[in-house]
């Protein structure tokens, strides 16, 4: 009887100290539900476990490429912190790119406390200076060369814990090595704009993805992507023409719009015009976007949309924390796509003009039945939320309060 006690007892603690994850070869989904909601992925682990467990595991260098950082005392996020001053403390060399305009959301002590961290080279990088008005908006990183995640978690205590999030845990050797070295051209970018220098373009025409293979990275913007890195830009359309019955999407927003001089928002059909052919052939579109998109003149253009026929649009607006407001917090972030419940699209890009063509993002594509229906059931448990409303074509939405109240 004791014998069988302490098997019991030894199997409760393997249990325990068993971990949640789901995966397929190459790739681990990784996800934040925003605290305080009846949302809940149990079987897929979080950012802040999987960002520290990687840091934990360098050994010869970390490279960060961020839109903006933020933390504040007493957040779970300074464990992340903590991780990776702790690798450079063990002689990891870390190498952290920002893109500068990104300063305006960051926390500068947050950015100071990481320039004190030993052996990490922190670098702004003004990405309007290669494409004339574009912005770093990935959020990725890469480890030793050999692990690397992408996702739209930003380098920010609120992606972690009030904010709804999607990436990858990447371990398939060619993407990791793409985006090592996407990371390499910007850096390099980097230096020849302190010296002055122009940026070459690495491609004068579309470069196509290797959409053969069965995963494989596209990137934004298409003149600055290295060998072998498809243009999004053209990707995203070329899948919504293969769709044959549906294609579910979760954005933060989405717009027909682009962002021009003087708060002009010059029109951009891209992404638009593809959804409106996968109508137009009978495939419904099942899309979710965030309360923060009912700005306008954005929410006129979703309206339109949401008038054809096989096309249903839900705004997703989550409650306060109890705690009270929280500046850029309690939204849906995630920039997912499941189609035909084959192909699964997980990337950084907001689905506007600004993003797919003049900024850097990058995105993963993969025809894998297990990850688009992972996906799926991701968007599936936000749509059927007490979140998520039916977009009303007749109502005069307020503007959404995002910063301050």
């Amino acid at each position: 009887m004791r014998k069988l006690i302490v098997l019991i007892a030894t199997l409760f603690v393997c249990a325990g100290s068993a971990h949640a994850e789901f995966s397929i070869p190459g790739y681990e989904l990784v996800h934040t539900a925003p605290v305080e909601t009846t949302l809940a992925t149990p079987d897929l682990r979080e950012p802040l476990q999987v960002w520290s467990e990687m840091f934990d595991a360098a050994r010869q260098q970390i490279v960060l490429g961020q839109f903006y950082v933020a933390s504040q005392p007493g957040a779970t996020f300074e464990q992340v912190i903590a991780r990776l001053a702790a690798a450079g403390a063990r002689g990891v060399k870390i190498r952290f790119l920002m893109e500068e305009k990104g300063k305006f959301a960051s926390d500068m002590a947050t950015i100071e406390r990481l320039k004190q961290i030993p052996n990490l080279e922190f670098r702004y990088l003004d990405y309007s200076k290669l494409t004339g008005n574009g912005i770093i908006h990935a959020k990725y990183m890469v480890v030793d060369g050999s692990a690397a995640y992408v996702g739209s978690q930003n380098f920010d205590w609120r992606s972690f814990v009030h904010i709804h999030e999607t990436g990858l845990r990447i371990t398939d050797a060619v993407v990791v090595s793409q985006l090592q070295n996407i990371f390499e051209h910007d850096w390099h970018a980097q230096e020849l704009i302190a010296q002055g220098k122009e940026v070459p373009k690495l491609n004068q025409g579309v470069m196509a993805a290797n959409d053969r293979q069965a995963t494989f990275l596209v990137a934004s913007p298409n003149a600055f992507n290295p060998p072998g890195v498809g243009d999004s830009e053209t990707e995203l359309p070329k899948l919504l023409a293969a769709a044959k019955s549906e294609v579910r999407i979760q954005l933060l927003d989405y717009a027909p719009l682009s962002y021009g001089p003087h708060r002009t928002r010059p029109y951009y059909a891209v992404i638009d015009n593809a959804i409106r052919a996968a109508l137009a052939r009978g495939v419904k579109v099942k899309l979710m976007v965030s309360n923060w998109n009912t700005e306008k003149p954005a929410i006129a253009y979703l309206k339109s949309l949401a008038l054809l026929p096989g096309m249903e649009i839900r705004i997703v607006t989550l409650p306060q924390a109890s705690t009270g407001f929280i500046p850029f917090a309690r939204v849906i972030h995630s920039k997912t796509m499941e189609i035909d419940g084959q192909l699964a699209w997980i990337g950084t890009s907001n689905w506007s003009g600004g993003y797919l063509d003049n900024s850097r993002n990058l995105e993963v594509v993969l025809r894998n039945e297990k990850m688009a229906q992972r996906i799926a059931e991701l968007h599936q448990q936000t749509w059927d939320s007490a979140y998520a409303q039916p977009i009303d074509v007749m109502k005069d939405y307020p503007k959404p309060i995002k910063g301050k109240e």
